[in-house]
């Protein structure tokens, strides 16, 4: 069974080497030249007026790629049914022989026939996006089947250093049987290289699944002829030897096809296959080649009767998909991670402005306390300028009704200076609530962080290599925001105290004010300095 997607991708090669000027267009007469030679090739019954109809000179100039794709599928692909007898490998060498010399100018290692394959390989493993090129995973599996079949184990990252001289993600054809034909496996005979080549062509181009000689019995008498057998997904096929030169017969596998190990006598592994028009037994060598054969032609069974693809196609789309389904990924741990990366700068941002209002707080406290104490000393500087008055006057009733004054001033006072330090304080509760909620906040955050981590972790173990300079900004970023954190809640937890009822002994006085902190506090104080000192040395 053909695939239309690679029809057209051989074809657009052919579009392509008759684009001399590499503009995009070709002229009408040259398309239509190539148009019948096509319908020549693939045995497709075309009308020569339709087609001098459709190519005829008119203003609208050249073709253009995308122009003669669609009328190429529309008008030509569109004709062939699975019932045609036409060889896909006269199209692919047709087209071959259209582009091959205008694209390959440096003396390969390789034969022309080689180059060829190649190329057949590079269509079918390539993507449906024009231009065609084939990715670095394929390139890839191509060099994996490649070392395999020269007998060589595939070591990931083998061809690292020869990959990376195309300085991009993607081959062109030419790029790739260049590479394969030039660039690498120097240290291999070219015999050998060329084995490789084949196998991996009937693999993938002719879908042979398995082959080899096997016996097959005449229908008359019980004679055994040797026959090179050939099984496909959709034909086991017998040629008279491995040169496929020669078919002698097919079977179609699909429909009411069966196949069943017959009981082995004298030293005759025999296979029976029955179909709906023929039914002929066949002999492996040994057991384990019977056993080999049977599981192969019952797997090509199974897929007939299930309308599954090909293993090799299958294979391939599994690729694609998970690729898609790869970068799918990729993109929404990139976006996950772009989001928490904003939401954590706009955290910082909150926090640096909680910081700055906590700092006003801090300093509107320290400069209430300072009043405080002012109207405290003051107070009892009345009480004793009262009592001496007082004392002076010997109580008479205007110093009872000043001094009745004077304590009623005092009470008010009081009791405004202590409303005072209450709405301090509970200014300070609701700021260390708010610090509280911000930091729970943080450490959310955090842990949405690191479980992003750990899963582009997972996805850094598929893909081999993926964004490890994201991990290290999310790493910097994790400890600068726990070490600014500790610096915040160093910093508040020193500067920050309960107002409590000053010593009875002698005071300390600082800068802050007589009695502003207690031996203890300002040793306390003397360690943050030193530290906070130590800090901005290491910072520059």
């Amino acid at each position: 069974m053909w695939d239309p997607e690679e029809l057209l991708k051989c074809t657009w090669h052919a579009f392509t080497a008759l684009d001399i000027d590499h503009r995009g267009k070709v002229s009408k007469s040259q398309l239509k030249v190539l148009s019948l030679n096509l319908c020549n090739v693939m045995k497709i019954h075309f009308d020569p007026c339709v087609l001098e109809d459709h190519f005829k000179d008119d203003d609208s100039g050249p073709l253009s790629n995308q122009g003669y794709m669609r009328y190429l599928s529309n008008f030509i692909l569109n004709k062939v049914t699975p019932q045609d007898d036409f060889s896909t490998l006269e199209l692919f060498k047709f087209c071959w022989a259209l582009s091959y010399r205008k694209n390959l100018s440096r003396h390969l290692r390789i034969s022309h026939d080689d180059a060829f394959k190649v190329w057949c390989i590079f269509n079918f493993l390539s993507e449906n996006k024009y231009p065609l090129s084939i990715v670095t995973q394929e390139v890839e599996y191509l060099l994996k089947l490649l070392t395999n079949a020269m007998g060589d184990i595939w070591s990931e990252g083998k061809y690292h250093v020869e990959m990376s001289l195309t300085k991009s993600k993607s081959l062109t054809a030419w790029e790739l049987i260049e590479l394969v034909g030039l660039q690498l496996f120097q240290n291999k005979s070219s015999p050998a290289l060329t084995a490789a080549i084949n196998e991996v062509f009937e693999e993938l181009i002719l879908g042979i699944l398995k082959q080899g000689y096997m016996g097959k019995k005449c229908h008359a008498g019980k004679n055994w002829t040797e026959h090179w057998f050939v099984l496909k997904p959709k034909y086991l096929e017998y040629y008279t030897s491995e040169d496929l030169m020669e078919i002698k017969g097919k079977v179609a596998l699909g429909g009411n096809c069966t196949v069943e190990s017959l009981p082995d006598k004298d030293r005759i592994c025999a296979l029976l296959i029955k179909s709906s028009d023929t039914s002929f037994e066949m002999s492996a060598s040994d057991k384990t080649k019977k056993k080999k054969w049977l599981q192969a032609i019952q797997k090509c069974i199974q897929i007939q009767e299930l309308g599954l693809l090909p293993p090799q196609r299958q294979a391939r789309e599994n690729r694609r998909q998970q690729r898609e389904m790869q970068k799918v990924t990729e993109d929404k741990v990139t976006e996950l991670m772009r989001q928490l990366q904003a939401n954590n700068e706009s955290k910082q941002r909150e926090l640096e402005a909680l910081k700055k209002v906590h700092l006003e707080m801090e300093e509107q406290v320290a400069q209430k306390s300072s009043e405080l104490q002012y109207c405290l000393h003051r107070v009892k500087d009345l009480e004793q300028m009262l009592e001496d008055e007082r004392q002076a006057r010997g109580g008479g009733q205007d110093k009872r009704k000043e001094h009745i004054r004077l304590l009623e001033d005092r009470v008010l006072k009081r009791a405004e200076l202590k409303q005072m330090l209450l709405q301090q304080q509970r200014a300070l509760s609701q700021s260390q609530a708010h610090r509280q909620l911000l930091e729970t906040q943080q450490r959310d955050k955090e842990r949405q962080l690191q479980e992003a981590m750990q899963q582009l972790e997972k996805l850094k173990g598929q893909n081999h290599g993926a964004d490890q300079q994201n991990q290290d900004v999310s790493q910097r970023l994790k400890s600068a925001v726990n070490k600014n954190l500790k610096n915040k809640v160093a910093i508040h937890d020193g500067l920050m105290r309960l107002l409590q009822p000053g010593q009875k002994g002698p005071l300390m006085i600082t800068n802050w004010g007589p009695a502003a902190f207690t031996e203890g506090e300002l040793e306390l104080r003397k360690k943050f300095w030193q530290k906070s000192r130590s800090w901005s040395a290491t910072a520059e």
